[in-house]
Order: C-alpha cells, then structure tokens, then sequence
C-alpha cells in the first residue's frame, strides 16, 4: 500500500480557492500591467480593449501603468503576481528583447510567464519634426553620412523596439545618429513635436492625428508592405533599405502558475473582445492588426521572436546593465 499524502491545511485552501476562480472566474475586477506609461502603443492599445473585455466578464479591467527599466519593472510585477488571474500583463515585444539586453533580470521569459493569447501586430512609422528637410528616407541617410552624430532620435527607453528599430536602420545604412531615450513613448513623441529631437520610429496608433495636423511628417513605415492608413507612405524597405522590418507585438501573459482553465477563459474572452467590430475598426484606425492565438501558439512565438531580437541587439551592439 502507498504511503497517504498529506497537503498543509494552507496548501489545501489554495488548491481549493484557485479551482473555484478557475470555474466561476473572474468574481472581481482584474488589474492589467502595462510597461509603458499613457500615451504609447501599449495605452493606446489596452484602453479601447478594456470596455469591451468588461462586457464580456461582468467585471472591470483596471489599468496600471508600470513605466520604467524598458518594462522591467511591470513585467517584475506581474511575474510575482498572485496565480489567479487577477493580475495579467499587457506585454509587449520588449519583453523578448530584455534578455538579450541586460546581464541580469529578476525573472525568466519562458520560465516565469503563463503565455495566453497575442492580442495585436502593428508596425511602426518614421516620423519627423516639420523642419527637418527630408522627405524619404533616402534623404535622412544622406545628411546622417554628411554630419555623423548630428541628427537625434528620440525613442520611449533604450532597447525597446522604438529604439532598436532606428538601431536596425543604423546598422544597415551605416550611419550615426544620436540615440534619447525617454519613459515612454508618450513622452518621447512630445519632445519630437516639440522640436527637441528630430525624428522617433513609433507604433502608427499614437501619432496618427499628429501626423494628419501637421505636426509629424510621415516618412517610411516598418513593416514589409504598406500600412492600410498610411497607404501613400512607403516601407522603409522600399525607401532604400531593402529586407528592412521591425514590428511590435502585444498580447496577454499571466504568472507562471496560473491555472490552466483561466488561461483558457482569458484567452477565450480576449479573442471575443478583438473581433468585436468597433474594437477592430479602432485597432485598424491606429495602424494595428487584432490578431489572436493560442497558447500554445504564443509560448511557440515567444521563444522564436526572442531568438530573432537576439540577433537585432547583437548587431546593434546596444547593451543595458
């Protein structure tokens, strides 16, 4: 005969709270980590989400911007989270670039996250400040070779993908231009109207009415082809760096325990959200594309996309303590 196993009374409630959550989740508001403060692609993206995800759960997804340490710190929160899907991450491509970034990080991408469903793609736009004189991308190279040093970049923190997407340009154009990294995108796109820096690659949603009044010029955009609401823009591929892309990414991750069946009630409620009609004309509207999948699907993304930003920083030379 087996010997009978014991569980402490304390792990025994635990077991019985989470399979109870799991079956009637959620019965509370759920908090949503972003790692950018309000203003960038992350708040863009959650804020026209949330309603619609409060719908769907009878519940209230409250937002909470966790700026700073290019999302270290939120994704430091979420990592040590309660496992009960009251706390979720709105991650983004920063996480998978992190690794190859800092020497040491509190926590581990693939260990420490339960990977749940991919909510957006949206690539990203060259935008400049009205008075410098370019207008294709092949213009910005030239003065770049000219005056090494002289143009200036702003970007939301060093080694997002605001940055490493100029750092990709950089490197192949061979040029050197002077990186300003910000707490944000928001802060960093201020700046660039502002005149205090010259241009910024920044996710299309929140420069959209800057760029229609204005105050950005559209230059190139990211992404292999065109973007649908910047049609006449062209690729910056096309502009004269053939094979050139960057793209960010976010989606829903969880603590590494969290159980299973709300995995599945998240992933399920998220996917809903996202094809909701006036979520998906709003996604469209700011230059992004809902996109879903499963978990299994996004673990499997995850570990591919931290593999190809590998490569990205390693030519890049960046590197953060």
């Amino acid at each position: 005969m087996k010997p009978a196993l014991f569980l402490p009374a304390a792990a025994i409630a635990l077991l019985n709270t989470l399979t109870a959550n799991a079956q009637q989740f959620p019965l509370k508001p759920i908090r949503v980590i972003l790692p950018f403060p309000p203003g960038g692609g992350a708040d863009t993206l959650m804020r026209p989400l949330a309603p619609r995800l409060a719908e769907l759960t009878g519940q209230q997804w409250a937002i909470d911007n966790r700026p700073g340490a290019n999302g270290n710190i939120a994704a430091e929160v979420a990592a040590n989270a309660a496992p009960d899907g009251y706390t979720l991450f709105f991650a983004n491509s920063s996480l998978v670039i992190n690794p190859s970034l800092y020497n040491k990080l509190p926590f581990n991408v693939e260990r420490d996250f339960a990977p749940i469903t991919l909510a957006a793609m949206t690539p990203s736009v060259l935008a400049t400040h009205p008075s410098l004189p370019v207008k294709t991308v092949a213009d910005l190279i030239a003065i770049a070779r000219k005056q090494p040093g002289k143009l200036n970049f702003a970007s939301g923190g060093a080694g997002n993908t605001m940055h490493l997407g100029v750092e990709l340009l950089k490197s192949m154009a061979t040029v050197d231009m002077l990186h300003v990294p910000y707490k944000g995108g928001g802060p960093a796109i201020i700046d660039v109207i502002a005149g205090q820096c010259d241009f910024l690659v920044v996710n299309i949603g929140p420069v959209m009415g800057h760029i229609k009044g204005g105050k950005l010029n559209a230059i190139a955009v990211t992404s292999k082809t065109r973007a649908a609401v910047l049609p006449q823009v062209p690729t910056v591929s096309e502009s004269g760096l053939p094979g050139y892309e960057s793209t960010t990414w976010y989606g829903f991750v969880g603590p590494a325990a969290l159980p299973k069946d709300i995995i599945a009630r998240v992933n399920s409620v998220a996917a809903a959200a996202l094809k909701n009609p006036d979520t998906r004309e709003r996604y469209i509207a700011l230059g992004a594309e809902p996109f879903t999948n499963t978990p299994e699907q996004y673990a499997a993304f995850i570990k591919k996309d931290m593999q190809d930003w590998a490569k990205v920083v390693k030519v890049s030379g960046a590197k953060l303590d």
